[in-house]
């Protein structure tokens, strides 16, 4: 994955810390069986964000916005946060809906 860094404000309700994030992968966790929903884990570096010293980035405004953007920009769908439960400790953990899945697919060619 070619370097992709994002940024967060420190808004989120897990975390008051603004930095940059290195993305070191992105990966569908699950996907229903009617292809309509999913979840979308993006990988952090651990040494750039720790949870136990940072805390969650979940519900972090600039971090999703520019995530969306660069899914935008690979010409796929936006995603959301998932619930605070689902947040591990070397990912994000995020919503997709059917259109998202459409275009991973379309791109990737990974759902079949």
């Amino acid at each position: 994955m070619q370097d992709v860094i994002f940024t967060t404000a420190g808004d989120g309700y897990w975390s008051t810390v603004s930095k940059t994030v290195r993305i070191t992968d992105m990966r569908l966790g699950y996907v229903a069986d009617e292809k309509d929903f999913g979840e979308l884990c993006v990988y952090f570096n651990t040494a750039d964000w720790d949870v136990n010293k940072d805390g969650l980035i979940y519900t972090d405004k600039q971090f999703l916005k520019e995530l969306n953007a660069f899914l935008l920009k690979q010409g796929l769908r936006r995603a959301d946060y998932s619930e605070q439960g689902m947040q591990g400790d070397n990912y994000v953990s995020l919503d997709v809906g059917k259109a998202f899945l459409d275009a991973w697919d379309a791109k990737f060619n990974a759902l079949a």
